[in-house]
């Protein structure tokens, strides 16, 4: 057993969709343990009002494994993992189409320092525009990849799970 995932899927989604789906089975493959919370009820509030709600689930599945899991978040799965790394120890962050804001919540994106992160984010990307998350991650000089993809990313799939293998790789390695 490599250690535990934890997949945070985006608003107008679910714990089955596709990204959050695919990298599941792919770590699985691997000898990951992978979860994926629904936060399907919490997403009823709205982008700024699913936040806090999001954040406890996400919180409450980290305190319910023995060790820091990798947080695997897609959109708003992506902007809670961070949030929650700054509250509980996380082995890792890879996170997708990353919203550097959330219209209405109290705080911007963020993450903790030291923990092994990978952004990646499409150019075409109409949601999260890629401004935000490239500003991020040049102040914390983390790394990100840009494709040209819309925010679904269905286009880069393939090559997520590629960079995926590489992270969890280095991760296990640490």
């Amino acid at each position: 057993m490599r250690g535990q995932i934890i997949l945070s899927h985006g608003s107008d989604s679910g714990p089955d969709a596709t990204k959050v789906s695919v990298l599941a089975a792919f770590a699985e493959a691997l000898g990951w343990k992978t979860q994926r919370p629904d936060y399907r009820s919490d997403d009823l509030a709205g982008h700024a009002g699913s936040v806090d709600p999001r954040l406890q689930r996400l919180l409450a599945a980290i305190d319910a494994v023995d060790a820091p899991p990798v947080l695997v978040g897609s959109s708003m799965g992506a902007f809670v993992s961070g949030l929650a790394s700054l509250q509980r120890p996380v082995a890792g962050l890879f996170l997708l189409a990353t919203p550097s804001e959330i219209p209405g919540y109290r705080q911007a994106f963020g993450s903790a320092e030291g923990v092994p992160t990978l952004l990646y984010h499409g150019w075409r990307d109409d949601v999260c525009p890629p401004e935000g998350v490239i500003a991020f991650s040049a102040r914390r000089r983390l790394p990100l990849i840009m494709v040209d993809d819309d925010h679904r990313l269905s286009d880069s799939v393939d090559r997520i799970v590629e960079q995926f293998g590489l992270f969890l790789t280095a991760v296990a390695a640490a």
